[in-house]
């Protein structure tokens, strides 16, 4: 099957994760699409497929040289994003890119004007969405070039390779996906995601995150004799998220800066909760933003009494920079690859986080290369078919060249 076919035919499948869910996977539809790749990995004739009951595949191309070589891995996810619908996605190719508008549907334009990123593909054949859904080359994008990859190492065996691992998982876009990663099993010495943007992205540094959920306290009186008695909890969440600075927030950051994030306020008088992400890419700024959110509830409680607020705090992941750093290695060999396949690296902090992040952690060192998909979670994604086939021929070369690494 061919790379594009392959990927066409992944986007039919409804994969969308869902945030409140208790269940692993968090859909039960993520497990159609599963089984499928389970089957597609065994036509293909790789070995030690197997999937587990939480929908976490693994498979083996195995290697066709006798020497000591590395195994390292490839990973992908495949669910889709909660904030845009991934069911029915109607993708076709725009061939040969003009660089004018594009007419996804009757009304539904995507246009350089709004998407700049359209122009750096003039010339280029792109799959488009109609407008209406996602398109899902995050990530399946991702899985039909590890796939592809496997498959032209498979065929062409005289370029030398070790056992070469890949995993799918789902749920990462709802930060999941590496919880219950089999580490163990997948057994490699380092692996990629191939979960990255366009052409020649490569992320190894990733924001420290953490979440943060206050809960105001309030007491609830009728208006007519409200006075001295009564404490509007939602008048206090305005009180409280105006302690954030107007300059610590995503919409007027970038590159490295950090910031607090108000995801949702749900509120009553009686009664209100705000929920936020904590992100930065220093560690000690990551905890002074910790600090800082637990001395606006000590604020508010000085001031309308203690107990008023109470802040729950959790860590999500940290910076994969410190666990990549001690083995530059891999990234080495990530450069060498794309300047042999002619693709100009673009090394750039992820505003966000991957699996690979939390899988650095745990003994995996995992950075994030480009899968090619551009304007992510929403009807305006696209990917080049020209970046697509760079993928693939990346990740080749990634293969051919540990084979030459040497300790």
């Amino acid at each position: 099957m061919d790379l594009i076919e392959r990927f066409i035919n992944y986007t039919k499948f409804d994969t969308q994760s869902q945030e409140d869910s208790q269940s692993v996977p968090s859909t039960p539809k993520q497990l159609v699409f599963a089984n499928y790749l389970k089957e597609e990995l065994e036509r293909e004739g790789l070995a030690d497929v197997y999937m587990d009951d939480k929908g976490y595949i693994y498979a083996t191309l195995k290697a066709n040289s006798k020497k000591k070589i590395p195994t390292i891995g490839f990973i992908s996810h495949y669910d889709t994003s909660p904030d845009a619908s991934g069911k029915d996605v109607k993708a076709r190719v725009v061939k040969n890119y003009d660089g004018k508008d594009i007419i996804l549907s009757e009304g539904i334009i995507s246009s350089p004007e709004k998407f700049p990123e359209l122009l750096q593909h003039v010339g280029e054949d792109l799959i488009v969405t109609d407008g209406t859904t996602l398109l899902g080359a995050d990530d399946k994008a991702g899985i039909a070039e590890i796939v592809d990859a496997l498959c032209y190492l498979r065929d062409h065996d005289e370029i030398e390779h070790g056992d070469i691992r890949i995993a799918f998982n789902p749920d990462e876009e709802i930060g999941m996906g590496a919880h219950h990663f089999d580490v163990e099993r997948f057994g490699c010495e380092w692996g990629y995601t191939i979960d990255g943007g366009d052409l020649g992205e490569l992320e190894f540094e990733n924001f420290n995150a953490a979440a943060a959920k206050f809960t105001i306290k309030g007491v609830s009186v009728h208006t007519g004799y409200a006075k001295g008695k009564m404490v509007n909890a939602s008048r206090l969440a305005c009180e409280l998220n105006a302690m954030i600075p107007e300059s610590d927030i995503p919409e007027n950051t970038e590159g490295y800066q950090g910031f607090y994030h108000l995801l949702g306020i749900d509120s009553h008088c009686e009664e209100a909760k705000l929920s936020y992400i904590i992100r930065d890419h220093d560690r000690e700024l990551f905890a002074d933003r910790k600090n800082f959110m637990e001395a606006c509830a000590a604020r508010m409680n000085e001031k309308y009494g203690p107990g008023t607020v109470t802040l729950e705090m959790r860590d999500q992941y940290f910076n994969m920079k410190e666990k990549i750093d001690p083995n530059m290695h891999v990234i080495d060999i990530v450069l060498k690859a794309m300047q042999e396949c002619g693709v100009p690296p673009r090394v750039q902090p992820i505003r966000g986080g991957t699996d690979g992040a939390q899988l650095s952690f745990r003994g995996l060192p995992c950075p994030n290369i480009f899968a090619g998909g551009v304007n992510f979670h929403g009807p305006f994604e696209f990917v080049s078919i020209q970046v697509m086939r760079k993928a693939v021929e990346v990740i080749c070369k990634i293969c051919q060249l540990t084979a030459g690494y040497h300790d």
